[in-house]
């Protein structure tokens, strides 16, 4: 076996090319768009190179054909509760079903992360942001990923756990039928909310999304800002995120929550990008990009995706939750309220699945639970320790 460092375009392609080598005759395999992945290692898209650098490798067999692929990074901005030394990062680990194999990839990850000065790595992570490329898949193997979502066959947990990686925290998706009815509770506390002439609500419009980014980092900056390590987010980065939304976004999905004509919670969904993605093969070209609006206009999605769900610190534990996901249900559900009846009608999209949520926040469990999902999926970050007589601290929980 011979381990390549990537050093070119040529290589970059081809450890984007491993994935799908090794993947694609699995039935639950999506392709993941080239150009995601290639944006995550190019310094003038991700932002995490002002902060830290990365490193890929691909792993050669003795015949000379690609059979495993990892990367490593280091980003000064990358803390979590409780860590008391510097943590690294792997990810894009891909591999085939060989322990040797898979130690090697580990190896060359370990020894240029402990050349940077780093203590720890955690994995398989992403190099950016949480909300893609995070967590390895232990249960829900089965599922196609959700956009932003790598693929994970089963046998990966042990090539982890098999080199001594250690559970730092487990991260639930919760799923559901459109078509289901919620438990009582929630018509009742709508219901309530819904006799204050105060409360009101608005599904996004394409054609005033300035004045929903503008709501939506007003909600956002005091729901989250400053919780976490999560710092405030400027209007114009929202505005930029809307913006590059526009092209995939269902209004009828996205909605806002007021009171007193302020805006006090959001629920920001999008439609599983996958269920058209996975026909283009990872290429976004002009002609795949036109392929798309085809696909797009012409085949049915069944699922949608939720983003963020908040709600500003005043309101919370007042029902409020439940009125916003009523009045959503409204246009996803197709529900009708006569004589103070709630009745259900023919949905939009056939399920529901959030993206994840950490163990570590009972809080935001339970509001999932609440609404009566399955757990339809777990991923798992984990941690190892350069050294290997320290005590290993799973993530704590927030209180």
């Amino acid at each position: 076996m011979q381990l390549v460092e990537v050093n070119s375009a040529r290589s970059a392609q081809e450890f984007i090319e491993v994935n799908a080598i090794l993947h694609h005759s699995h039935p639950s395999y999506i392709r993941p768009l080239d150009k995601d992945i290639r944006e995550v290692f190019d310094p003038e898209k991700n932002k995490a190179f002002r902060h830290g650098e990365a490193n890929r490798w691909i792993l050669y067999g003795q015949d000379g054909k690609p059979i495993g692929r990892i990367a490593a990074f280091t980003n000064k901005k990358y803390k979590n509760k409780g860590d008391d030394v510097p943590v690294g990062g792997i990810g894009f680990f891909d591999c085939i079903n060989d322990q040797e194999a898979a130690d090697m990839l580990f190896d060359v990850a370990k020894h240029w992360l402990m050349q940077k000065g780093m203590q720890a790595m955690d994995g398989p992570i992403n190099f950016g942001e949480r909300d893609r490329w995070w967590g390895l898949t232990v249960k829900g193997n089965e599922i196609p990923p959700l956009y932003g979502m790598n693929y994970h066959p089963s046998y990966y947990q042990q090539l982890f756990e098999t080199y001594c990686f250690r559970n730092f925290f487990n991260q639930v998706c919760f799923a559901l039928k459109a078509k289901d009815r919620l438990q009582p509770k929630f018509y009742d506390r709508h219901a309530e909310c819904h006799r204050d002439p105060n409360f009101h609500s608005e599904n996004i419009k394409k054609n005033d999304l300035e004045k929903y980014a503008r709501d939506f980092t007003t909600v956002y900056n005091k729901a989250w800002a400053g919780h976490g390590g999560l710092k405030q987010l400027e209007e114009r980065v929202v505005i930029k995120m809307f913006k590059s939304m526009k092209p995939v976004m269902d209004e009828r999905i996205s909605w806002f929550i007021y009171y007193k004509n302020e805006p006090i919670g959001i629920w920001i969904n999008l439609p599983d990008l996958n269920q058209w993605f996975k026909y283009l093969n990872g290429k976004f070209s002009l002609f795949h990009k036109l392929r798309f609006l085809y696909l797009k206009s012409t085949k049915k999605n069944h699922k949608f995706t939720g983003l963020v769900f908040g709600i500003v610190p005043e309101f919370q534990g007042k029902g409020v939750d439940s009125y916003m996901i009523i009045e959503g249900c409204r246009l996803i559900q197709h529900l009708k309220i006569e004589n103070g009846e709630y009745i259900i009608g023919e949905p939009i999209y056939d399920d529901y699945e959030m993206q994840w949520i950490g163990e570590f926040n009972p809080k935001m469990v339970n509001v999932a639970e609440a609404l009566g999902t399955y757990r339809s999926r777990i991923l798992t970050t984990y941690r190892y320790l350069f050294d290997r007589t320290k005590e290993f601290k799973p993530h704590p929980i927030l209180l």
